[in-house]
């Protein structure tokens, strides 16, 4: 049972950690982007970024400013940075490694083929074209892994721990892009003040490479209150938090000793789906993604309980 547990814990991880490293990297590449999008006498903010991945702190202890290249070898491969791409692609190969025996070893050899591309980094970070390219082939990187694993590895109980891992994170960082890009992504001017409320939304959208989803679904332009009605309660995009949990659900189905966490998804579904986060103003929605995010650690903190 042991044995069992510690493999469950390192397919979880493994999950996480590879989701973690694809969604930093995407959230990079689009305020790159963005600067492009932007008059030349708007200022693009840098120091959201480290408020979504909660690192103040420890940046503040290391940098004296949030510059575009100070946040990006933060974001990319400081080693002191244990959220950094770098460091979560290190925890990613040392969870995959001791369970070398129970994924395809072509899985396996991508994972390494990342962590090579990752630790190569230091050149690449100066130059925004270069890091953009070398993000880029980060996610791609990312996404051929859980290809590989959703193609040859057998769906059973280890299946659904990598599942579980994947959307628990994926689910952690919608919610922190949603909270901290809908208020803070342009500092130097009035929150949601056209000509930029398009824009800042926009990019909301393409950093959970959305856009082209929400143009889809939504066939209206892009603006606060569908974005957020399509980030948090749509059930077919696969970042959306609404699909999220059923994906969650779907994993904690397959598992024994199921019956408090399926109860925790289930209470947070009739929460999400009983809001309307789209009427909530940013104080009121800051608190809704607050209980949101507080549920999320309840289901880790349950998962662990009862597998680990």
């Amino acid at each position: 049972m042991s044995m069992l547990s510690r493999v469950a814990s390192n397919l979880y991880w493994l999950g996480r950690y590879l989701e973690r490293a694809e969604n930093t990297a995407r959230i990079m590449n689009v305020n790159s982007n963005l600067q492009l999008d932007l008059p030349k006498h708007v200022r693009l903010g840098w120091q959201p970024i480290i408020d979504i991945v909660s690192a103040n702190l420890l940046f503040n202890q290391h940098y004296d400013s949030a510059d575009e290249l100070s946040v990006a070898r933060f974001i990319i491969t400081d080693n002191n940075n244990p959220g950094s791409i770098l460091s979560t692609l290190v925890c990613a190969r040392e969870n995959a490694r001791t369970i070398r025996e129970i994924i395809p070893r072509e899985a396996w050899e991508q994972i390494n083929i990342v962590y090579i591309l990752a630790k190569d980094a230091h050149k690449d970070i100066q130059n925004r074209r270069h890091r953009y390219a070398y993000l880029n082939n980060i996610i791609l990187a990312n996404q051929a892994i859980t290809g590989i694993l959703s193609g040859t590895m057998t769906h059973d109980a280890g299946y659904q721990f990598l599942r579980l891992g994947r959307n628990i994170e994926r689910a952690d960082m919608t919610t922190r892009i949603l909270d901290v890009r809908s208020s803070s992504l342009l500092p130097d001017v009035e929150p949601l003040q056209a000509p930029f409320e398009n824009i800042q939304w926009m990019s909301v959208l393409k950093s959970l490479t959305g856009y082209q989803m929400y143009r889809r679904e939504m066939r209206i332009k892009v603006q606060r209150q569908d974005v957020l009605r399509f980030l948090l309660q749509n059930n077919k995009f696969p970042r959306a938090l609404g699909h999220i949990l059923v994906q969650v659900q779907a994993c904690f189905r397959g598992l024994p000793n199921n019956t408090q966490a399926l109860h925790l998804v289930q209470a947070l579904q009739c929460h999400l789906q009983e809001a309307k986060p789209q009427l909530l103003k940013q104080d009121k929605l800051h608190e809704f993604i607050d209980d949101i995010q507080l549920a999320l650690n309840d289901l880790h903190s349950e998962t662990a309980r009862a597998y680990f």
